[in-house]
């Protein structure tokens, strides 16, 4: 059947193509997170509504997600792929031009209606066109892109304004976002597996409601939404912390905190190994009690302490994501794509919502606050676990009692 297999040329090229577009995208899409403390001084806003910057895009991002998988149906997966790169590097180098802080904002929730173009399409691709031998590969890969542009954006830019400014930091990565989506679009394998299919928006809907109707998958999605909450706030606000007395750190140094990201690298692959072996529950529920652990040790003055709260926070954070993530797959008995697409509208309207809300308790309580905001984002994440545990225990006594019925029925 003709499909990317490893060890061909074809299948490194499709898959370094299909990582540049995920750098390409999450480098843009957290461009702003180091850069809320620039645009309080630039602009004169508060903290909160600098965190819009990052957190307009997410929300725009979290409902064009499910649009733009349908339209990939229809118009072919390469085609938007490639527009949704190249858009999304252009806005970056507008941003550098905004004259006002609406402007800017503006800016960023087009970018974000963009974004939605690469994580939509991208797994469906390589689903179709890749081996189903070499698939967990490719997609291993594509998704270290998006950690790897995610945490690059935020170095390069505090770096570059360190160095120079804010402004020249965005075009430098527009510019450099543009010679990246050439190789992409050259790189790239046309699809030979996909065949166009009409916009059936009225069987979307129906299958995006039986999931809403599936508590266990409420639950699932609710873990998502506060999951994500409590942890982009955490690194929101942080840089106004460590840029602040007592440490007075540079934009560099800070820029560069976000390299702790890599251990979830780590910890997302180990804990769905120790999720074979001791059960989803279990590891979700302490997964998320890790979390609140590195939580608490940021509360302390001296900094050791402090970085290695984050670095645990976000052990916590990518090991809980990738059990929820794959619980939702588990859980959808059918149209799990749709399921998906539901997590990851959570995910990112959790980034959206609770971004911007710890932003008020950072202005009103500091950095007390917003440990206290996060605290109530995983206690709630941890109650919704719990339900979801005691919603697949009654499913299983329920199955059981079915099967013992059936089994007495017959003899």
């Amino acid at each position: 059947m003709n499909y990317l297999q490893k060890g061909t040329k074809e299948f490194t090229l499709a898959n370094l193509a299909l990582f540049a577009a995920g750098f390409i995208t999450f480098a843009n899409l957290y461009i702003t997170q180091p850069l809320f403390p620039q645009f309080t001084k630039t602009f004169g806003v508060s903290p909160a509504t600098a965190s819009l910057s990052l957190s307009l895009s997410t929300g725009v991002l979290s409902v064009t997600l499910i649009i733009f998988g349908s339209l990939s149906e229809a118009w072919g997966r390469k085609r938007l792929m490639t527009i949704s790169i190249f858009a999304a590097s252009i806005f970056t180098i507008l941003l550098a031009f905004a004259p006002t802080f609406e402007a800017l904002l503006l800016l960023r929730m087009l970018q974000g209606f963009v974004f939605a173009g690469v994580p939509a399409i991208a797994m469906a691709y390589l689903a179709e066109e890749v081996d189903p031998k070499s698939l967990g590969v490719a997609m291993g890969l594509y998704i270290s892109g998006n950690s790897i542009g995610g945490l690059s954006g935020r170095i390069i830019m505090g770096t570059m304004t360190d160095f120079f400014n804010w402004q020249i930091g965005m075009v430098f990565t527009g510019l450099l976002s543009l010679l990246i989506c050439l190789y992409f679009v050259w790189a790239l394998p046309a699809s030979k597996h996909f065949s166009p299919r009409k916009l059936e928006f009225k069987a979307l809907s129906k299958s995006l409601f039986h999931h809403i109707k599936d508590p266990g998958l409420i639950c699932l999605f609710g873990i998502s939404f506060t999951l994500m909450g409590g942890f982009v706030t955490l690194y929101n606000y942080i840089s106004y912390k460590l840029l602040g007395a007592p440490y007075h750190l540079s934009s560099t140094v800070v820029g560069w905190i976000f390299i702790v990201y890599l251990v979830g690298t780590f910890s997302s692959t180990w804990f769905g190994s120790l999720s074979d072996k001791f059960g989803r529950p279990k590891v979700l529920l302490t997964g998320i009690a890790i979390m609140f652990t590195g939580a608490i040790l940021t509360l302390p003055i001296n900094l050791v302490i402090k970085i290695a709260g984050i670095v645990i926070f976000t052990f916590g954070f990518f090991g809980s994501h990738s059990i929820a993530s794959g619980w939702v797959s588990f859980r959808a008995t059918k149209d799990r794509a749709q399921a998906s697409s539901l997590y990851l509208f959570a995910y990112y309207f959790g980034s959206s919502i609770g971004g911007t809300t710890g932003g008020f308790f950072w202005s009103r309580w500091g950095w007390n606050g917003v440990i206290a905001f996060i605290g109530a984002c995983l206690v709630t994440a941890f109650t919704l676990a719990v339900t979801l545990v005691l919603l697949n225990e009654k499913a299983k006594k329920h199955q059981n009692s079915f099967q013992l019925v059936k089994k007495e029925g017959f003899q």
